[in-house]
């Protein structure tokens, strides 16, 4: 005996509570149906349910895993094939959301005004951050950076962390996601190289990545979702349709495209409409693939006074950072910050930080790479094969890493023993009474560094004070002492 058709409520008589309950009995709908029609009643779960999100019903529940689960649990997947399921799912949710409205014969205004459903603070749907506080399902995210410094690979290493669900870089996922990564300037092979080297660097195996890895080359296969055309920036929605259907098909948490600027053709970087006409569309991506954008963009030229990356250096129209999220900018060790940190090529090293935040506080500090070379082993007769610089994590030297308490007892009794001056230009410089304690060498520049940032803790810790006194010619000056309460 046939099951009855699926039939539904009017969704005016519906609540959000009343929705998701309907949602939840998906499975029930499903249940009891030979193959054939449950995947004809499908289809029409699915339009509901993508109708019920549209108008707010719904709010960010996932309707796409809460289908694929019914189908499964019932023998639609076994019956029918997991592709079959998917693309009926997909196809169906995009036929809803091109018809939002439910089809009772009345006509519909060309805009509607949407009524406020109060809802407890509590209940709201938490934001889904999938990668630290860089990535957020639904939005768009811009990583800023010069060229030459390391970006690509520090994209790849973070790919692998997100498909891995493993902490690579500082940063450990909620679960094991699904990427597309689109390098639209590098040939494939290139690509593979930077993975398998970031795989071999952090010891992966197969079962690490699974099938959720998804890489794809401009040069293969050109990702172009807009051009000019006589009617100005146009949007190709035959590309954006499929891009979407795509996504939703292979449930893919994470879309990376790396350069954004080759995801565009014959429009100019400076066209502030058109930037935010793209960049927009990659968030209606984001959205109806329930997934996060992730634009990796080039600064412009620095002039000779700038030296700091933020969002205002971004290649182009300023409409572009404004239209994402998050902007994660990147900058390149300086020389002074290599002397600082006492290492020896600090071409080697970069930082990176949330200049724009828009959905959390700014940070408040910034994450420090270090690239380092991984031979792939791809040499023939056993020979050195291909060498591939893979970014990994490294922090910023602690001043006082290795110093203990009996050192500082150390340095306050060379201080006691005479009057040091605070000034680092005076021959009684405190930071020397440090050296002779700890036998260093003030005059070392790496030495001298640490010496300071030693002397700036130690201050602001109140072991140390600064306090005004005659020097020998009567003239005030200040002068470093241990605190009474440390004698």
């Amino acid at each position: 005996m046939t099951a009855a058709p699926v039939s539904f409520p009017p969704m005016a008589q519906l609540t959000p509570t009343l929705a998701r309950t309907e949602l939840a009995k998906a499975r029930h709908l499903l249940s009891g149906r030979d193959p054939d029609d449950g995947l004809m009643q499908l289809p029409k779960l699915a339009k509901r349910y993508a109708r019920l999100r549209w108008n707010g019903l719904l709010a960010d529940d996932d309707i796409e895993g809460c289908l694929w689960d019914a189908a499964e649990s019932t023998g639609l997947v076994e019956a029918h094939s997991a592709d079959t399921v998917q693309n009926v799912i997909a196809s169906a949710i995009m036929s809803a959301e091109a018809t939002p409205y439910e089809d009772d014969g009345k006509p519909r205004p060309a805009v509607q005004a949407t009524p406020y459903i109060w809802k407890p603070p509590e209940a709201s749907a938490r934001r889904d951050w999938l990668y630290g506080y860089l990535l957020v399902r639904k939005f768009v995210t811009a990583t800023i950076s010069p060229g030459g410094v390391g970006k690509s690979s520090l994209i790849a290493v973070e790919a692998l962390a997100k498909v891995s669900g493993k902490d690579l870089l500082g940063v450990t996922p909620p679960k094991q996601l699904r990427v597309w990564l689109w390098n639209l300037e590098d040939p494939q092979e290139e690509t593979e190289r930077k993975i398998q080297a970031a795989a071999l660097r952090y010891k992966l195996t197969p079962d690490d990545i699974g099938d959720r890895l998804f890489v794809d080359s401009g040069r293969d296969q050109p990702l172009v979702i807009a051009q000019e055309t006589k009617n100005g920036a146009t949007i190709m929605r035959p590309v954006v349709d499929g891009l979407t259907e795509e996504i939703r098909s292979r449930r893919i948490d994470v879309v990376i495209v790396d350069p954004f600027v080759s995801c565009f053709q014959g429009i100019g970087e400076n066209d502030n409409a058109a930037m935010d006409l793209i960049v927009k569309e990659w968030g209606k991506v984001a959205d109806k693939g329930n997934c996060a954008v992730h634009l990796v963009d080039h600064t412009r030229k620095m002039g000779g006074t700038e030296s700091e990356v933020t969002v205002e250096s971004s290649r182009g129209a300023k409409s572009k950072t404004d239209a994402c999220r998050v902007v994660r900018a990147v900058n390149r060790m300086s020389k002074e910050e290599g002397e600082r940190a006492g290492v020896e090529n600090h071409r080697l090293f970069f930082r990176t930080f949330n200049d724009k935040a828009n959905l959390q506080p700014p940070a408040d500090k910034s994450d420090w790479f270090k690239l380092e070379s991984v031979d792939l082993g791809n040499g023939p007769l056993g020979s050195p094969g291909d060498s591939v610089g893979i970014v990994t994590q490294w922090k910023w030297p602690d001043p006082l890493d290795g110093i203990t308490g009996a050192d500082f007892d150390k340095v306050a009794r060379v201080i006691r023993s005479a009057r040091w001056r605070e000034n680092v230009q005076a021959t009684a410089w405190v930071g020397k009474a440090v050296a002779e304690a700890l036998d260093m060498d003030a005059g070392n520049k790496a030495d001298k560094t640490k010496i300071i940032a030693m002397l700036n803790v130690w201050r602001a810790a109140g072991s140390l004070v600064v306090v005004e006194g005659e020097d020998e010619k009567r003239n005030i000056r200040k002068f470093v002492e241990v605190r009474e309460d440390d004698e």
